[in-house]
């Protein structure tokens, strides 16, 4: 029989889960309560929550999409929600998994994209959204640039010459 404390347990996951745009399932054991704490606090500053879950109730809580991630479902289990970037949040867990030298990812939800540990491990690799937008807008803004300079460069050619033409004349 379910108690009060479990079914409030559920709910906050479901709701966790619904908020998140990308959730990552990470095995967080070899690290200590202290490494724990300093985790979540990085993680906060980047939009995300790093959550310890039991295994049957994060299930209840994924209802129909359980079965994707059910292979990562059977060991000790963290939670990582990425509510604004979804790949910040990652990107900092395996950077801090990699200094503490314990944990790893195991698997991940992205809208309704299961994620291997593989894909897990690519994303993380890839630069944050704004990083990606400014690059995005560099390449958008390399032909404009380009057509301007071969535009304006006749007149250029002109300034120069009249400057030239304006030093020699003055000494």
């Amino acid at each position: 029989m379910a108690t009060q404390k479990k079914i409030d347990a559920v709910s906050t996951l479901t709701d966790r889960i619904k908020r998140a745009k990308a959730f990552y399932l990470a095995d967080y054991r070899g690290l200590k309560h202290k490494q724990l704490e300093e985790l979540r606090k990085v993680l906060k500053t980047v939009g995300s929550d790093f959550t310890i879950v039991k295994n049957r109730l994060m299930i209840r809580a994924l209802g129909d999409r359980s079965k994707a991630l059910s292979d990562s479902l059977n060991e000790p289990t963290a939670v990582l929600f990425a509510y604004e970037d979804q790949i910040t949040p990652l990107s900092k867990l395996l950077s801090f998994f990699k200094t503490a030298g314990a944990g790893k990812t195991k698997q991940g939800l992205m809208g309704e994209t299961a994620l291997s540990v593989e894909d897990v491990t690519r994303l993380s690799q890839l630069p944050g959204r704004n990083v990606l937008l400014a690059q995005l807008v560099g390449q958008l803004m390399a032909p404009i640039t380009g057509l301007h300079n071969a535009l304006s460069w006749n007149l250029k050619k002109l300034v120069w010459a009249l400057n030239a033409i304006s030093t020699t004349r003055s000494k």
